[in-house]
């Protein structure tokens, strides 16, 4: 049988060691340059190099630290982060209207609702102004999905706001879960157990709602609490009258102490 030839190794081969450190030199001392930049630098120190091979060796090394999971930095900044989405809701007529909202991750606080039939870029960028107001910080990060309704102008309302926007990956509902999360309380606890007329029927019916979702609805996340609940004075309660409230129509209540 006659002796096989080693096979050769395919591909570009290696650049020196040498030249992988200057390229990572290059790199970590210059942040703002791109491959191109590094490869013409090279080019003018008498380096011909790729720009693949540029790109492969300007890659910082891992030094055996995981980096930040999503779930630590909603934790890490959950006071500075809003988050912000869409639902559509089916009139009795059938006709469609949108719901765009916002809702702050620390406190579970709605902090804004608004319904339109035609949700363009400018709308959601004027939504957003009215979020903040006078009275309201603006935060410092929005979490937002790759839906094409907010386009170029609403991330320059953003910035104008000093928000710093963050797209969710493609397919990940997880990524914004607290306003999945109040999607579908909004359809469970209200939407799906009456019928929508028109948009000034949605407009009054979503406010109640909002209303009582901070004000009153105990959430599990922050410990049974209502995000804007009063703190009720200690005092005893065992003779004293349990008086309710209807909300939405007797769909819900809310239970005050007589006084």
């Amino acid at each position: 049988m006659p002796p096989t030839r080693p096979r050769r190794k395919t591909g570009r081969p290696p650049i020196a060691p040498k030249l992988r450190a200057l390229i990572r030199r290059l790199a970590a001392e210059n942040r703002l340059w791109g491959q191109r930049r590094i490869q013409a630098e090279l080019a003018r120190l008498g380096f011909e190099v790729s720009v693949r091979s540029v790109a492969k060796y300007m890659r910082r090394r891992w030094n055996g630290e995981p980096a930040p999971r999503w779930r630590s930095f909603l934790k890490q900044h959950a006071s500075a982060i809003w988050a912000c989405d869409f639902l559509c809701v089916q009139t009795i007529f059938f006709k469609a209207l949108y719901v765009f909202f916002v809702i702050h991750h620390a406190s579970r606080e709605v902090l804004h609702a608004g319904v339109t039939r035609h949700p363009t870029a400018e709308w959601v960028g004027r939504q957003m102004l009215e979020c903040c107001g006078w009275d309201r910080k603006p935060p410092r990060f929005l979490i937002r999905d790759r839906d094409s309704r907010y386009g170029t102008a609403f991330d320059r309302r953003l910035r104008s706001l000093g928000i710093i926007p963050i797209r969710a990956p493609f397919r990940s509902p997880q990524a914004k879960s607290i306003a999945e999360r109040w999607v579908k309380s909004l359809r469970t606890e209200c939407l799906d157990h009456m019928f929508v007329l028109n948009e000034r029927h949605l407009r009054a019916t979503l406010a109640e709602y909002v209303q009582y979702f901070n004000r009153w609805r105990p959430h599990r996340s922050i410990g049974q609490r209502a995000p804007c609940a009063v703190e009720p004075p200690h005092r005893e309660t065992q003779d004293r009258e349990v008086i309710a409230k209807p909300v939405l129509g007797g769909l819900h209540h809310v239970y005050r102490l007589a006084a």
